[in-house]
């Protein structure tokens, strides 16, 4: 049944009723979008000083709108703020609010502006702020990988393709993979914000406005670079938002290949690492267990990150430009994915600070599965000149009767091993252990100890 109370004030006089209660619930975002108030306060306030300047608004409107401005946003951060539906958004319940502090005088806030390029301004803003959080959270899970890359250097672990053991390779090696895989994404996130700091400010609802404003002013007093060049795509781009969710859902993977690492390290079958207290949980009927819960739950993000790209694609394809209702449905999973993302990164530093690697339990397991095969192998090339192909032959054949014996390489005996190829000697035995192996690898960016400590290093100067 429609609404009899007559026309919505901030519609004008369009409309002889008020919208259907059911459109007034599928149309309002106030639920959600009221996130955005320190955004919206800041852009009315810069738009008001414009406005000022310019002589389009008088001084005296203009320092009560922004004074009254001020104290709307009070209200709000107190929790003494009382948002309406009725009022659909953001924008409307804040002016509504400010004309009940300061009168008729809010009414001019609005000159040569639409809700169009505001929330444009306001969504860009709170994406910008959530792109530095995002880059701080990086930072700080990067210097937790590298204090435990510091202090295991030396700590030598099986490093592993196909889920099986390859080639021996240090904890230090490890964690700094990750640094890298991070700051790749701490990359991301500041080529998103360089790309979205332009002002949508002043594109009014989609042709610009006749009246004299500065978009040079409203640009640089919010912080952005310069306004944005085409009106048109000023209100309807949302081109930040999804380079934002594609850097957070590249990032979530990350977080959830090292999740699902410290899951299977974790276990009775590997033991490799021991998680603290703080990151687990126990069960209500197994009083041995320990749950990996945090990492688990931080594998899980991906999913809801990367179901609010796609979903926000979605959305964004088939829409002509510039303005569209539907572009209402941007906001809710942008927040919700970076919520989701700012917790996994900060429990994924909490754990990554906190996990305790197991360096006795990691060395027999590297020096298990014939993980020193490929230094055998090089061995033959160096030392007999064997062509690579036939010496990867001659450890095949070394690593098939070492399996059948139930041993590894190193047990095999000088005589076994001379069976498959007469020239190997007892120096062999030098390349078969496992701190032998990873010290071998010196090539630029290998695991040797050395080198580890020199990009540590390296990693330790650019965070600092």
């Amino acid at each position: 049944m429609a609404d009899k109370s007559g026309s919505n004030t901030m519609w004008g006089g369009r409309f002889a009723t008020g919208p259907d209660a059911l459109m007034q619930a599928i149309n309002a975002s106030i639920d959600f979008d009221k996130r955005l108030a320190a955004e919206d306060i800041a852009a009315s306030r810069a738009h008001a000083a414009m406005l000022g300047a310019t002589g389009i608004v008088s001084d005296t409107d203009v320092a009560a709108i922004r004074e009254g401005l001020l104290t709307v946003l009070s209200e709000i951060e107190a929790g003494d703020f009382v948002f309406s539906r009725e009022l659909e958004d953001i924008h409307m319940n804040v002016e509504s609010r400010l004309r009940e502090l300061i009168g008729t005088a809010a009414g001019r806030l609005h000159t040569a502006r639409s809700r169009n390029d505001q929330v444009a301004t306001d969504f860009r803003l709170w994406v910008r702020g959530q792109c530095d959080a995002a880059i701080d959270g990086l930072t700080e899970l990067m210097r937790a990988l590298l204090a435990q890359a510091e202090a295991g250097a030396d700590m030598v672990m099986p490093g592993f393709t196909h889920l099986q053991v390859a080639q021996p390779v240090t904890w230090g090696h490890h964690m700094l993979a990750y640094v890298e895989m991070l700051d790749r994404d701490r990359g991301r996130f500041r080529d998103a914000r360089a790309r979205m700091n332009e002002s949508p400010l002043g594109a009014a609802a989609l042709a610009g406005t006749s009246f004299p404003i500065d978009r040079e002013t409203t640009a640089q007093a919010l912080g952005f670079d310069r306004p944005m060049a085409n009106s048109l795509d000023a209100v309807s781009d949302r081109d930040f938002a999804l380079e934002f969710l594609s850097a957070a859902a590249i990032t979530a993977t990350h977080l959830s290949r090292f999740a699902e690492e410290l899951v299977i390290w974790s276990t009775a079958q590997f033991r490799f690492v021991s998680l603290s207290d703080r990151f687990s949980t126990g069960s209500s009927i197994m009083p041995q267990k320990k749950n990996p819960d945090a990492a688990e739950l931080i594998r899980a993000k991906p999913g809801r990150i990367n179901g609010a790209l796609v979903a926000l694609l979605t959305v964004m394809k088939g829409l002509p430009l510039a303005y569209s209702k539907d572009m209402q449905e941007d906001k809710e999973q942008v927040f919700d994915a970076a919520d989701s993302l700012m917790i996994a990164l900060a429990a994924m530093a909490g754990m990554a600070s906190d996990v305790v690697p197991q360096a006795e339990r990691m060395h027999a397991a590297a020096a298990a599965g014939f993980s020193t095969a490929t230094d055998l192998a090089d061995w033959l090339v160096r030392r007999l000149g064997l062509p690579f192909r036939e010496a990867h032959h001659v450890t095949g054949a070394l690593v098939k009767r070492a399996e059948a014996k139930g041993v590894d390489l190193h047990e095999l005996t000088l005589g076994e091993m001379q069976s498959e190829h007469p020239g190997i000697t007892r120096e062999v035995y030098d390349v078969l252990g496992v701190e032998n192996s990873v010290a071998s690898r010196m090539s630029y960016g290998g695991t040797a100890p050395e080198q580890v400590r020199a990009q540590a290093a390296r990693w330790r100067a650019a965070l600092a």
